[in-house]
């Protein structure tokens, strides 16, 4: 059975980077473009006119930039977004506000036949339209609001003791997510206690992230470092292309042993050794990505006795680590987005019992 090419819409200023971004893509029988888009405006009109299977935005452009478009198309004609920019190597910013907005990736624009990596960039290009016009988007919900489902409970029990550390993992939509759970935990006294942060992204923005994420919330966010005492009221990300976990004694390990499925940094890897050094003092949240990875640690974490919740649904870009996590009945709590932190810091206050 032939598989109908997917549709691509090009949303691009420049008529010379549109037409090249065109050209790129009709060389490979798999994508075709559907429409083209000379600003933002024009960009959410074919969106629901044309009903792609994917976007590429660029993010400078007149009447509309690609942030807001990018809003538009997630809220009333939820679609897969790329963002494809000259922004993206010099603006981590903005870039990382794309990702917030709702896109699922941010690729550099390539910059013509003539660069030595235009073969490599137009592949890179393809390839990732491929792979994220996949993704199963939901409608997102404008900031700050609370979206309708209710919390569900699994059946497991987790300990009664506090937690000492708060584990994360996140991929495709995880940017937005953990700005929006790290803003709200920032307003908590006394400080948690160490964050460690799996988000799966592509390589280079390790650095960038800290930095954007630090920019949401009054936590210290860095690049974890090899060997540093974890720290309470710091937030801990898995540097480019190396495992995060922890040591017997609380310290960062920082690893670049082989992927484990393909991921490196994996969330199984970093729920893996928070259970062997915390035990039942452990917390750890699953939030929106594709694939399972975690899966397999969040299992290790809960038979030590921790505590896990997951995201729902409804407010994930893509209801796929959280969703095995829940499949295999190992969450204690599935929470809206806009619940998690509110949970987080009831869970994390000195003394309480856990219910």
């Amino acid at each position: 059975m032939k598989t109908e090419p997917l549709r691509i819409l090009v949303a691009e200023d420049s008529p010379t980077a549109r037409r090249l971004l065109v050209e790129i893509l009709r060389t490979d029988p798999a994508l075709t473009v559907v429409g083209e888009a000379k600003d933002g405006l024009e960009a959410v009109e074919l969106c629901q006119r044309l009903q792609p299977s994917l976007v590429t935005m660029d993010i400078q452009m007149p009447r509309m930039d690609g942030l807001d478009a990018t809003r538009r198309i997630m809220t009333e004609v939820p679609t897969p977004v790329v963002v494809v920019s000259t922004l993206v190597e010099r603006d981590i910013q903005t870039s990382m506000a794309a990702l917030r907005a709702g896109a699922l990736a941010v690729l550099q624009k390539p910059v013509g036949p003539e660069s030595p990596d235009f073969e490599a960039d137009s592949r890179r290009l393809r390839d990732t339209l491929k792979a994220m016009a996949q993704v199963k988007v939901v409608r997102r919900w404008p900031d700050r609001a609370t979206p309708p489902p209710p919390p569900q409970e699994a059946t497991p029990t987790p300990s009664t003791r506090p937690p000492a550390v708060l584990a994360l993992a996140a991929s495709t939509g995880g940017p937005a997510a953990l700005h929006r759970i790290l803003s709200d935990l920032g307003t908590r006294e006394p400080a948690p206690p160490p964050i460690l942060v799996v988000q799966h992204i592509a390589l280079g923005f390790g650095n960038g992230l800290a930095t954007w994420l630090g920019t949401a919330t009054k936590l210290r966010v860095k690049v974890a470092e090899d060997g540093e005492p974890l720290a309470p009221g710091t937030v801990y990300l898995a540097p480019d292309d190396k495992h995060l976990g922890v040591t017997q004694d609380h310290r960062a390990q920082v690893s670049g042993a082989a992927p484990i499925q393909g991921f490196r940094p994996s969330a199984n890897w970093l729920f893996r050794s928070v259970a062997r050094a915390y035990g039942q003092t452990s917390l750890a949240v699953v939030l929106t990505g594709m694939g399972q990875d975690g899966l397999d640690g969040i299992r290790d974490l809960h038979q030590a006795g921790g505590r896990v919740i997951a995201q729902d649904e409804a407010t994930s870009v893509v209801y796929g680590m959280p969703a095995v996590v829940v499949g295999a009945n190992l969450a204690h709590e599935v929470l809206p987005l806009g619940q998690i932190a509110r949970r987080l810091m009831a869970l994390l206050q000195p003394g309480v019992r856990l219910p």
